[in-house]
């Protein structure tokens, strides 16, 4: 992104982008190049209007890092389509997921294990082209950086010039330093995410808790190395609360936890638990937020009945 170096303040910290739409306009109606410039100045949270600051216009990485900084919190929820990034984007969820969990989610697999590159890279153009403030990160799926990390660089390039995402997550302890160092070498920002890996479910036993007792040591060291190498956030998935704040303590960028207490900068969900559109048993961690999958179901059941007796489409359905 160009950034101003004129001496002339009334020039905004951030232009707008040379290609798509730019910042979007700020709710007074403001055109993008004006709601750009009521960015937050360093120091101010990602998305709160605390006094005198003001939300930011776009949310960037180096907001995140600030909000650990400031001791204040983020949220991060899954998207995988046009309507859910913009209704999360609106509501002021500062980071959206276009996960692999769409494997399970989406496409009705049991795992997140067969989802593909290219059966991500649509979802994550329509998150991204639908979300206007929010940090899009995407998911690398399993078996597309594994190899090598010339493979893990390749595929991030894909999903930033294809998939139009801001950043991209791998899974993996301190041995994807060295691709993690690559990928951010070549300009690709990564999220590091350890504890329990949903891809590496065969190898970890199925879904277990990871870093307990002894093995806590384990996490700290994979974050603090995955940090270095450049990571810009490390995400936990079902560790013990107690690793997760020495993790949290260890690192100086942020942290995020699903399933690991709420000592992270912040929480992620999988928007179909939030809100309740997945049914079965749920884990631990989820809180509910809403019960989608009830009033979808009595709206289908209701329409179903209207069509079958006759009442839909009435008079005033018709031309």
């Amino acid at each position: 992104m160009a950034t101003s170096t004129s001496p002339d303040s009334s020039m905004p910290a951030e232009l707008a982008a040379p290609y798509g739409d730019g910042p979007a306009a700020s709710a007074a109606g403001l055109p993008a190049a004006a709601a750009a410039s009521t960015a937050a100045a360093p120091g101010s949270a990602p998305g709160l209007d605390t006094g005198t600051r003001k939300p930011v216009a776009k949310i960037r990485t180096h907001h995140l890092h600030q909000a650990k900084l400031n001791g204040e919190r983020f949220a991060m929820l899954t998207a995988y389509d046009q309507y859910t990034a913009e209704i999360f984007d609106q509501a002021g969820i500062e980071v959206l997921l276009v996960g692999d969990s769409a494997s399970n989610n989406v496409f009705g697999n049991e795992t997140s294990l067969p989802v593909t590159v290219d059966e991500l890279l649509p979802l994550c153009r329509a998150v991204t082209r639908s979300a206007k403030r929010a940090l899009v990160v995407a998911d690398l799926p399993f078996g597309s950086y594994e190899v090598s990390a010339q493979q893990a660089v390749a595929t991030g390039v894909r999903f930033l010039k294809e998939g139009l995402a801001h950043a991209v997550k791998i899974e993996g302890g301190k041995f994807y330093a060295e691709t993690v160092r690559a990928m951010v070498q070549a300009g690709i920002p990564v999220m590091a995410h350890i504890g329990f890996t949903p891809q590496s479910e065969h190898a970890l036993g199925g879904y277990r808790v990871q870093g307990r007792g002894d093995d806590a040591q384990r996490l700290v060291d994979d974050a603090v190395a995955l940090a270095d190498a450049g990571a810009f956030c490390v995400l936990m998935e079902m560790v013990p609360a107690s690793t997760a704040a020495a993790v949290d303590a260890a690192v100086e960028v942020p942290t995020i936890g699903i399933g690991a207490g709420n000592a992270t900068t912040g929480q992620v969900l999988v928007w179909q638990d939030m809100a309740g559109l997945r049914g079965g048993r749920m884990a631990k961690f989820v809180k509910q937020y809403a019960d989608l999958r009830t009033s979808l179901s009595d709206a289908a059941k209701a329409y179903g009945e209207d069509v079958r007796s006759g009442q839909f489409p009435g008079p005033e359905h018709s031309f």
